[in-house]
């Protein structure tokens, strides 16, 4: 009985031990996690990277509620996947979005306190100042040292924190100079080949002298007392030049007078709407945008068609049993779809080159004409609609085949009993009932063409071009590769914060085209229950 009665305490201490156990496998979990965290959330803000360190700050708190909270406990599985889809999935789409407000591209990569910084750090020689004559020693500590001559011969030993003075050969372990005036040796240090010291990084860097007195290389024969070039003013938000006395105010991220110059590298800032603004309103991108989009909306659907009717015949004539073969050819038919799209694109586009490809060769040698490819709009439009058959008609095939197998015989049955033709099967029975199951597939095609990038960039790169377009533009770019030419490749630097826009400005675009064409999906499906 006493055994009996020991068992519940028994379980009790298991039970707590466990608890215990779970607790400190927790805490030190969350210790090392949030070491980690935290040293890298210092590196981020150090690095001035204050959007992601924000997103990574606040992942850090969720997994550290979760796993301390106890109403949390189910979350506690999911919480590394959270994590990672938060950082890679949403994290990235929230950035772009900020990044669509914003001046962020060529130029503009820098934080404010980055770039004053970098602004700051440039210099100049006063009129008062002094230029030298330049040797550089070093010592086994890696330290520097220089040996400076000015204009009257006078020499000067110069060390990074010591005051410059002049030294005479003796003096702070100077040795005797050489028919040049440079020490033969200084003791403690090495002197340096006077190519090899202009080209190290390291000592074009480093001040020389006390703060406020410093001496600086600025080329391979000369250094000089260099002082700040502009100084920062708050109070205006704007850097001043010592040199010239002009004030360059901060527009927008970057420091500019009013007539026009401007001071590099500017920082990061909000400009709210001016990126799409651009997009809709300006001349340069307006005059060939309309003829863009056109195309895009006719390459999107003329690709979908053609695929999906080549892959529907395809799938109806290998759907008879008695097809001889079937098995064999549906395999070859595969090919396509088996073979990266990036080689298949760059196979078709040498077989379509004017001088060596086979198929313009072939047609030259029988017909004694081959279409120009690559310099007619027209024959670069069918050019790239006859690749992207290549490409998707495998897709159609495959879904129309399964899709095929799932209409009951019993229909068309009854229909030949009827005395429905072929045409008239086909067209009442097979597409309603196919479209109910493809429709969606269709949409979703219509969608990857729209943005169709790979194809367009490598087989012709959006070429021919538009005669007389203002911006970098092409008679087969469809939106997202004009887009891409310039936001990165458009001679003007990289931008983006305008490639974010028009991203953004794509996305409401095709979730229309999206919408709009699931609406036609469900119409399928009301048909389909009359069938």
């Amino acid at each position: 009985m006493s055994s009996l009665q020991a068992l519940p305490g028994r379980k009790n201490r298991l039970s707590f031990t466990v608890s215990v156990r779970s607790l400190l496998l927790r805490l030190g979990f969350l210790f090392v996690a949030d070491a980690f965290a935290l040293w890298f959330l210092i590196n981020l803000v150090a690095l001035g990277y204050y959007p992601l360190a924000t997103a990574f700050g606040l992942l850090a708190l969720l997994i550290n509620v979760v796993l301390l909270r106890q109403g949390a406990y189910p979350l506690r599985w999911m919480v590394i996947g959270i994590f990672f889809m938060t950082l890679f999935a949403i994290y990235p789409i929230l950035f772009t979005v900020w990044v669509a407000f914003t001046n962020y591209g060529d130029g503009h990569l820098l934080t404010k306190e980055q770039a004053i910084a970098q602004i700051l750090n440039e210099k100049y020689l006063p009129e008062t100042g002094k230029a030298f004559s330049w040797t550089a020693y070093r010592n086994e500590q890696g330290e520097y040292a220089l040996w400076l001559i000015d204009a009257d011969g006078t020499g000067y030993l110069a060390k990074p924190g010591e005051p410059i003075r002049p030294v005479t050969p003796g003096q702070e372990g100077v040795g005797e100079l050489d028919d040049q005036g440079i020490p033969v040796s200084i003791e403690g240090y090495q002197r340096l080949n006077a190519i090899l010291a202009a080209a190290d990084p390291n000592l074009t860097a480093i001040q020389f002298g006390e703060q406020g007195s410093t001496v600086q290389i600025r080329s391979p024969s000369e250094a000089a007392e260099l002082v700040p070039l502009y100084e920062y003013d708050p109070v205006q938000d704007a850097m001043i030049s010592r040199k010239t006395g002009d004030v360059y105010q901060n527009v927008d991220g970057t420091f500019k007078t009013r007539d026009g110059k401007e001071l590099r590298p500017g920082f990061i800032a909000t400009i709210g709407l001016r990126n799409f603004r651009e997009f809709f309103v300006s001349p340069a991108l307006r005059g060939p945008l309309v003829r863009i989009i056109t195309w895009n909306f006719a390459f999107a659907f003329l690709s979908v068609l053609m695929t999906f009717s080549l892959g529907l015949a395809i799938a109806i004539m290998f759907n008879d049993p008695r097809f001889p073969g079937k098995k064999l050819i549906r395999s070859l038919l595969l090919i396509p779809y088996t073979i990266p799209s990036l080689i298949t694109i760059l196979i078709w586009r040498g077989m379509m080159n004017p001088e060596i490809g086979v198929i313009n060769r072939a047609l030259q040698a029988w017909f004694g004409w081959a279409p120009p490819w690559f310099t007619d709009q027209w024959w670069a439009k069918i050019a790239i609609l006859i690749v992207n058959l290549w490409l998707g008609y495998p897709y159609f095939m495959l879904i129309c085949s399964g899709a095929l197998q799932s209409i009951p015989e019993d229909i068309y049955a009854a229909a030949e009993v009827d005395g429905a033709s072929p045409w008239q099967r086909f067209r009442h029975i097979t597409l309603p009932l196919l479209l109910v199951a493809v429709g969606p597939l269709l949409v979703a095609s219509f969608t990857f063409n729209f943005n169709n990038f790979n194809l367009i960039f490598l087989f012709i790169g959006g070429g021919p071009p538009i005669a007389g377009a203002s911006t970098q533009a092409g008679h087969t770019d469809i939106l997202i590769s004009y887009v891409y030419n310039l936001a990165f490749a458009g001679g003007r630097g990289v931008n983006y914060g305008f490639a974010s826009a028009i991203t953004i400005i794509i996305f409401f675009i095709v979730g229309a085209i999206t919408l709009f064409q699931f609406r036609y999906t469900r119409m399928w499906e009301e048909v389909s229950e009359n069938v």
